[in-house]
């Protein structure tokens, strides 16, 4: 599915999809009117997660003293919220972490013409499989820093950051002040798009692909400053000296794909990145990224070589490390997130032009995404990155 905007490339429009409804509602997009009784009975429920650790989860509130807010400078300071995932004992905790609060997914939900269809509590009560205040597992573990896509909460990234885990990784999700449709932070503060309203202001595309770079810069200062307050010399998560300070990656879906690119153009510290369906809106240089290793998973409709998203080109020659260029046939742009799962569960009608299922799309985004951290991170080989795979058919090994 393209998001249609007057003037607007492709490309621009396929990273602007959270600004605007589609022409009807989908399993893979959310968005667009439907009568489904189904949605307002349902009870959601994210996919197990498959790892042999049990998942802890924490929730932080980091402020950047040293930078005033891009969007709202008279906010002051730049503010994220911060969701870590790790691997955890079994037992213990206090309960499952939230979903989301009611009024984060009221607001998700408006965005998609679909409040008055689904409750906002149906979304909010969504069950986890991550336990607060769970006791960390023994041992050192990488860390995994994930960024949603514009105008998209952390939250439709729980699903992955639960699997990854449950397999070993610290995983720290981020909520970017004012760059989602609606972000609890404290004080009973909700911050809502402002990044998004400066994107429908720009005059041409032009003007608009300048905004969605600052996102994706912006973005890269954030998830450096988050890597800072983690391992840093006073970390901000009681529990950090369970990270691997010498092991971290960078990943995101859609214009957090884009910032992934960006914080290991600025952060030697990234060694490995992904980019799932993402716009690279700060361009790849010609020197590269430092020799290290990149991924790009993207919908095979949209993001296959030759595609409408010419950036993926440019980026895929401008690579200079260990790289692969897979493409997913039957997905569409939320296919690497919740929404899939997600709208199944509420009876929403699959969009025929991106019908993978929920449970597919789910194994598969999770399977490369960890074979490609376990490759780079731990040194494992990966054999399902070398070539196609008889369990995982809709994926297409592009180049290698």
């Amino acid at each position: 599915m393209t998001l249609r905007l007057p003037g607007r490339t492709t490309v621009a429009a396929l990273t602007a999809l959270v600004l605007s409804a589609a022409p009807a509602v989908t399993a893979h997009a959310l968005s667009g009117p439907a009568t489904t009784p189904a949605a307002s009975t349902a009870t959601l429920e994210l996919p197990r997660p498959t790892g042999p650790y049990a998942v802890g989860a924490d929730v932080l509130h980091l402020t950047d003293h040293d930078r005033t807010d891009p969007w709202v400078p008279d906010a002051g300071n730049r503010e994220l919220m911060v969701s870590v995932h790790y691997p955890a004992r079994p037992g213990g905790g206090s309960g499952t972490a939230p979903y989301m609060s009611t009024e984060e997914a009221r607001l998700f939900l408006a965005q998609r013409e679909l409040d008055g269809i689904v409750p906002p509590t149906v979304v909010s009560s969504t069950s986890t499989h991550g336990r607060t205040d769970a006791r960390a597992a023994r041992g050192r573990f990488p860390l995994v820093l994930l960024s949603p896509g514009f105008g998209t909460p952390r939250a439709t990234l729980t699903s992955l950051a639960e699997d990854l885990a449950s397999r070993g990784y610290v995983v720290a999700s981020v909520d970017h002040a004012y760059e989602s449709t609606g972000t609890a932070f404290p004080g009973g503060r909700m911050l809502t798009c402002a990044a998004c309203d400066a994107v429908e202001a720009a005059p041409d595309e032009a003007a608009e692909r300048d905004v969605l770079k600052t996102v994706s810069t912006g973005r890269a200062d954030d998830l450096t400053f988050v890597l800072d307050r983690l391992t840093g010399p006073r970390p901000a998560w009681d529990r950090s000296r369970m990270i691997d300070r010498r092991r971290v990656a960078a990943a995101g879906h859609s214009i957090g794909g884009s910032a992934a690119a960006s914080t290991m153009l600025g952060d030697s510290r990234v060694d490995a990145g992904i980019n799932m369906d993402g716009t690279f809106f700060e361009p790849v240089p010609r020197s590269g990224i430092g020799d290290r290793p990149f991924l790009m998973l993207g919908t095979d409709a949209g993001h296959r070589p030759g595609g409408a998203d010419g950036s993926w080109d440019e980026g895929w020659r401008h690579l200079d490390g260990w790289k692969r260029w897979l493409t997913v046939k039957g997905s569409g742009h939320f296919t690497f997130t919740d929404v899939p799962e997600l709208g199944e569960q509420l009876g929403l009608p699959v969009d025929p032009e991106a019908a993978l299922s929920g449970d597919r799309s789910t194994r598969i985004t999770r399977a490369y995404v960890a074979a490609f951290l376990d490759l780079h991170l731990r040194g494992r080989e990966q054999p399902l990155l070398d070539g196609p795979s008889p369990d995982n058919p809709e994926v297409v090994l592009q180049h290698p």
